[in-house]
């Protein structure tokens, strides 16, 4: 297995100095070399040669050898594109499909809006080209452009040099026209129901099923006709075992216990077969279909998600599984519910065979995760010096997960409300629109100023940029009575 992840947007320009270093390393007898050669090298030379590094350097990110590694990197420039970082545009039909889709990177909730109103001003920009039809789901004029020249369904264009089916899977327009029936026209002359593209150089492919479910970093909103569409595209051979579309309505974003894009997914094959058309591609930089699912228990556990939870145990799912992301901190499923107190999904797991041991300090943190006040004086004094010294954040992470009893009792044995990690607590439940923890936080002494250390913005900023209204109002409310 690899130990090293390649950087994202990989250039083999980086990757040759990294293995002539590697070379002067290996020449000079460093132990980190000696350590990688004896790992990587099938026969350690004695007298390297830049080939020899080559190699190592290639076997350490998961590659056979430096021409695989070099083949990869050539198919990660092919489809990578960067829709977040295209600038406006003059044409009004490029300028439309650039406000009208999802970016992953410039998706205020306004730019949609504006979308919307170019149509109004030139009646004819939504049946442009074969892209603003997809976009606006212009089934009847697509029907015509395709009956005209089959190979539209596959051209790339507009902004993003995406094909027609992403800008339909990723067009978020009101109204939204009829893009079931435009993107069945599409696959029907010969669209790739895997079309996608590599966001920004990374390897985890945004695909149109990914853009059909939504969610993600920014809470993206699904596409309106999302389970439909997402169906169409399953039925005519997209890969279920989609890791993006998994992260974005899972551990990435908001998360809801609502499993529709999962009984879709486990209903055509999620967790079986080799990993479709992009592992091909893609090889050991894309999970494997079992650890994509390994990663939903893990999720599930995390966040908890009871109905999730039980969906995935029905399908086979491995209750001890560990998740491959580093979020989840190589803990199991149940250590993962228990230590967010999620109660409930624990349960379920242990009912499952999951093994239930804790140690001492998980014991007392499960305890103050699920607001036990009598199991936590049970512990003694110990295990909450221990806490304290070691994960002062756990305030921040009952508050993450909506628990203003655990967040009330963190704050009764020490555990500061304004603790930063990354961002305070009040962050979380700003981002939560959460307002009985906001206001739990605020009792206990939250200071409404304060910011996060990555985008240097108060709680209220965090709610306002989220659209998080019922905690903006109370937070406008505090901030007026103070």
């Amino acid at each position: 297995m690899p130990i090293h992840r390649l950087p994202a947007n990989p250039r083999i320009q980086r990757l040759r100095k990294q293995a002539k270093t590697l070379l002067q390393q290996m020449r000079a007898g460093a132990p980190e070399a000696r350590r990688l050669v004896a790992e990587f090298h099938p026969r350690p030379p004695r007298a390297p040669r830049l080939s020899d590094a080559q190699l190592v350097t290639a076997r350490m990110y998961g590659f056979a050898s430096w021409p695989k590694l070099k083949e990869h990197i050539g198919t990660v420039e092919r489809y990578t594109r960067s829709p977040h970082r295209i600038a406006p545009r003059e044409d009004p039909q490029e300028e439309f499909l650039r406000l009208a889709c999802l970016t992953y990177g410039q998706d205020d909730r306004g730019r949609t809006g504006e979308a919307g109103l170019l149509p109004a001003g030139q009646p004819g920009l939504s049946t442009a080209n074969v892209f603003t039809m997809a976009a606006t789901g212009s089934a009847d004029s697509m029907a015509d452009a395709l009956a005209a020249d089959p190979g539209l369904a596959r051209a790339q264009g507009g902004p993003f040099g995406w094909e027609p089916l992403l800008y339909l899977a990723y067009a978020r327009v009101d109204p939204p026209g009829r893009p079931v029936e435009a993107a069945r026209l599409l696959l029907d002359h010969g669209a790739d129901p895997n079309a996608g593209f590599l966001w920004d150089g990374l390897t985890s492919p945004f695909t149109a099923l990914t853009g059909a479910f939504g969610g993600g970093e920014g809470d993206q909103p699904p596409h309106p006709r999302g389970p439909e569409l997402a169906r169409l595209l399953l039925e005519a051979g997209a890969d279920p075992n989609d890791g993006q579309a998994l992260y974005n309505r899972g551990l990435g974003g908001s998360f809801s216990d609502d499993p529709v894009h999962l009984e879709l997914l486990l209903e055509f094959g999620l967790g079986r077969g080799e990993g479709g058309p992009w592992r091909g591609r893609l090889g050991p930089t894309l999970r494997s279909p079992r650890q994509l699912v390994r990663d939903e228990l893990a999720t599930a556990a995390l966040r908890g998600g009871p109905r999730r939870t039980r969906l995935l145990l029905a399908h086979g799912a491995e209750v001890d599984g560990l998740g491959g992301h580093p979020a989840f901190g190589g803990r199991t499923p149940y250590e993962l519910a228990v230590l967010h107190g999620h109660t409930e999904v624990a349960e379920l797991l242990a009912a499952a065979g999951a093994s239930t041991v804790l140690d001492e300090t998980d014991t007392f943190t499960a305890a103050c995760m699920r607001a036990d006040a009598g199991a936590v004086a049970a512990s003694g004094r110990a295990p909450l010096a221990r806490a304290l010294a070691r994960t002062p954040d756990l305030i921040n992470r009952a508050a993450e997960q909506r628990r203003p009893a655990a967040v009330r009792l963190l704050a009764g044995l020490g555990f500061d409300v304004n603790h930063l990690h990354r961002a305070a607590p009040l962050h979380a439940a700003a981002w939560n629109d959460d307002v009985e923890t906001a206001r739990t936080l605020v009792e206990l002494g939250a200071d409404l100023t304060i910011r996060d250390t990555e985008h240097d913005s108060t709680p209220l900023g965090w709610a306002e940029y989220g659209g998080r209204h019922r905690v903006a109002a109370y937070l406008r409310n505090m901030e007026r009575h103070e």
